[in-house]
């Protein structure tokens, strides 16, 4: 390892001569100081000095800049990258990726442009998701400006299906219909069928079941007969709030072996509301007297007044006859 060491040494060495100037020498020579700063680097890599194999990656990609070596620049950073994956932090990471793509597409080489930001998503996807979504979208932009219609939606869909796992689902609507284009232009039909199904889930994990049916009736003439009877009998039960047939819906075989953030996302779609049977009237205790009108009491007044009356005229005619029978006896 030292001797590994001494040998990158004398290459920084030999890097910082070649960027002298002297009076017989008016210019530096930056790509012989790059050649070497890039030495340098291979030797540090080799003796487990990280940092030190990444910073002379970094320098050498800044002479060959100035030397307008755009390839070779973004190759020293790509490198640079790749040796420091675990010390650099995601945000850093994501800078030198989209730097390096950048001056690969300064040489005319998309594709390496695309591919390097490809590579750095999948480093920091678990650390930085949302980072590599965007670098997911700008790879399948440099690949679609390169007419690789096949690449792009390959990097399109990585994004989509990290934003369903973020449950960041507007973008992911967004995401997937930008993928279903990719496939239209690739004339990959049954693709398309596949990412109906994908945009149908994600409209009802929304909770927009108007939407799904929209986007079925867009998209769902390229959908195969069990992917078509799986949506019909899943719209239908959202339509009618049959929560049972929905359940069995979203269980079905085709949806399960769907990628894993879709067949996670059935698993998680809130079913549909059913209509719940109307609760039996209840005596409630304490509860406040019905409400009786004012004319509803003025009769029943009526009513017990004449009552009233009648039983008193009857106890009045009873006496008088008992007095005429008392009277009668006494004569």
């Amino acid at each position: 390892m030292s001797a590994k060491l001494n040998e990158a040494q004398e290459h920084c060495k030999a890097a910082e001569k070649f960027l002298k100037t002297s009076l017989l020498k008016w210019k530096p020579d930056f790509d012989s100081a790059a050649d070497e700063y890039s030495q340098a680097a291979q030797c540090y890599r080799i003796a487990r000095d990280l940092q030190k194999s990444k910073e002379c990656h970094l320098k050498a990609s800044e002479l060959y800049k100035k030397n307008r070596a755009f390839f070779h620049a973004g190759k020293a950073i790509e490198n640079a990258i790749i040796v420091s994956k675990e010390l650099t932090p995601p945000e850093e990471l994501y800078s030198l990726g989209c730097e390096s793509s950048s001056l690969y597409q300064q040489h005319g080489s998309g594709d390496s442009g695309a591919n390097v930001l490809d590579k750095v998503a999948k480093i920091i996807e678990e650390r930085a998701p949302e980072l590599a979504v965007k670098l997911y979208q700008q790879a399948a932009d440099v690949s679609s400006s390169e007419s690789s219609q096949h690449q792009g939606s390959e990097y399109i869909s990585k994004s989509s299906r990290i934003l369903v796992k973020l449950q960041r689902y507007d973008e992911a609507v967004d995401s997937l219909r930008r993928e279903i284009g990719f496939q239209q232009e690739a004339g990959n039909i049954n693709a398309v069928g596949r990412l109906t199904v994908a945009i149908v889930l994600v409209q009802l994990a929304r909770g927009d079941s108007v939407a799904a049916e929209k986007a079925y009736k867009e998209w769902g003439n390229n959908c195969e007969v069990p992917e078509m009877q799986t949506l019909e009998q899943l719209l239908e039960a959202y339509d009618e709030g049959d929560r049972d047939s929905a359940k069995k819906a979203l269980a079905s075989p085709f949806i399960r072996s769907m990628d894993v953030e879709y067949a996670r996302l059935a698993s998680m779609i809130p079913l549909p509301e059913g209509l719940e049977p109307v609760p039996k009237a209840s005596v409630r205790e304490n509860a406040a007297p019905s409400y009786v009108s004012q004319n509803a009491l003025y009769m029943e007044q009526q009513k017990s007044d004449e009552g009233s009356y009648q039983n008193a005229s009857q106890s009045e005619n009873d006496n008088m006859e008992r007095k005429s029978e008392d009277e009668d006896e006494l004569c």
